[in-house]
């Protein structure tokens, strides 16, 4: 007969190795890298190195609920009469990914028209990846691309060469 042992409350359990298997049911991390998210001089609140970044390494994804694009813009449409706050990723023509409710501090990326990461779709999952080197304390931005804004949205990014909306 096996000896059972007592469950460890989860701050006392050691921290598993990287390449140690997680526990049933509990998710992977998406940060790759440790990031802070706290109030810009962009907008609202902004996310931010909390340690230095090597360019061309993936930074960490963002979780959501996957929709329609229909849905999607229904729901922007709603956060910008109600919030004014849209957490919307296009994956493809027809569907979304809504990180509204997603805890994950990459959310909280700004836009910069002369952005430090690049964000990519691959296989449905939204990921970040560092243009450059990144020195910690440094914001994280990535270029929105097309918006529901439709040049209506003045661009607060401060770059050299902004392009002065989204």
């Amino acid at each position: 007969m096996p000896t059972l042992r007592p469950i460890q409350p989860r701050s006392e359990q050691p921290a598993l190795p990287d390449t140690a298997v997680r526990p049933r049911g509990q998710p992977a991390d998406t940060q790759k890298f440790r990031v802070e998210v706290r109030p810009s001089a962009i907008d609202g609140l902004g996310a931010f190195a909390g340690e230095a970044i090597p360019a061309r390494h993936k930074i960490g994804e963002i979780r959501g609920e996957s929709v329609s694009t229909a849905e999607a813009h229904r729901r922007a449409r709603a956060a910008a009469r109600d919030t004014g706050r849209i957490f919307m990723i296009a994956l493809s023509e027809r569907r979304a990914m809504d990180a509204t409710a997603s805890t994950d501090p990459l959310r909280y990326a700004n836009h910069a028209c002369v952005p430090n990461m690049v964000l990519k779709v691959q296989q449905g999952r939204v990921a970040f990846y560092a243009l450059r080197d990144i020195a910690q304390g440094e914001e994280l931005t990535a270029a929105y691309g097309e918006t529901h804004h439709g040049g209506r949205l003045a661009c607060r990014c401060g770059a050299p060469g902004c392009k002065g909306r989204l």
